[in-house]
């Protein structure tokens, strides 16, 4: 049997991936979909490319964002027919400025992008691809974050070299761990993320309003600050309304406290929760 290519191989680990986070078996997955239980084996085993709908079927199922999934299958689908470049795509810390990703940690990217997606990420970067786009949903569920797959280069940095900075930029993004998540009393959710290989912490936020505030810091106890201070992010335009938002980096080693406080413009002061690194 013919190896499945790069690009079908990442989408069906990623839908692995939501299937388990459903806890649902293939029988009752069918059961809950328009396709089989056959169908699902073949799409989850990169045997064949599922349909766009299924992909979206699952992401609904499990509670998650369906751009980033939906993008992956826009990507294999064009090699599969032909349509794509020579060039791989490129990582997810590696998305220009312009296409979704910047310095300042916060991934913005329109909805009405994803069509366009594999020529905007035709970037060479070896030849495995993957992609970070995620669209958050208002309404999403409290969930484990879909974590982008790693890149094929290791992190741009570690520790306190890695303070105020974006963990797309620096590639500390490739599989994190969520530490906590959280929702709002606003309706808006926010997680803490933890890089083992960065030995870094940060915060991230959706389903927010223009004027919504997210700070993170990491200490030795709850509410401590370490050595980076607060780290903050603010929803500035609809475009980050629509999106994850996330703070800037700050180091943190296994045992350290890390707290996210919301504030949210709308007023009735922050909303904090707190998760300890693990060992």
């Amino acid at each position: 049997m013919t190896a499945p290519s790069p690009e079908r191989a990442r989408l069906a680990a990623a839908l692995r991936e939501l299937k388990g986070r459903t806890g649902l078996s293939l029988a009752a997955l069918a059961a809950k979909t328009a396709f089989s239980k056959s169908s699902w084996d073949r799409y989850l085993n990169a045997r064949t490319l599922p349909p766009r709908d299924a992909v979206q079927e699952l992401c609904r199922l499990a509670g998650e964002p369906d751009g980033r999934c939906v993008a992956l299958w826009e990507i294999a689908e064009s090699e599969g027919s032909g349509r794509a470049t020579e060039k791989a795509p490129a990582s997810p810390e590696d998305l220009p400025p312009g296409g979704g990703a910047i310095d300042d940690g916060s991934v913005r990217r329109s909805a009405t992008l994803v069509a366009v997606l594999a020529s905007v990420c035709a970037v060479a970067v070896g030849g495995v691809a993957a992609v970070a786009l995620v669209l958050p949903h208002r309404d999403g569920e409290p969930r484990a974050s879909l974590s982008p797959p790693p890149a094929t280069a290791g992190p741009r940095c570690q520790g306190e070299v890695c303070e105020g900075k974006s963990a797309m930029q620096m590639k500390c993004a490739g599989g994190p761990q969520t530490l906590a998540a959280h929702r709002t009393a606003s309706g808006a959710w926010m997680e803490l993320r933890y890089s083992r290989e960065c030995g870094t912490s940060w915060a991230r936020m959706w389903a927010t309003h223009i004027g919504d505030r997210l700070e993170m810091s990491a200490g030795d106890k709850a509410g401590g600050s370490g050595g980076g201070g607060v780290r903050s992010a603010e929803i500035e335009n609809d475009v980050d309304a629509d999106n994850y938002v996330y703070t800037p980096m700050t180091a943190a080693r296994p045992g350290t406290v890390v707290r996210a406080c919301f504030h949210p413009v709308a007023g009735g002061g922050p909303e904090c929760f707190d998760s300890r690194v693990g060992g």
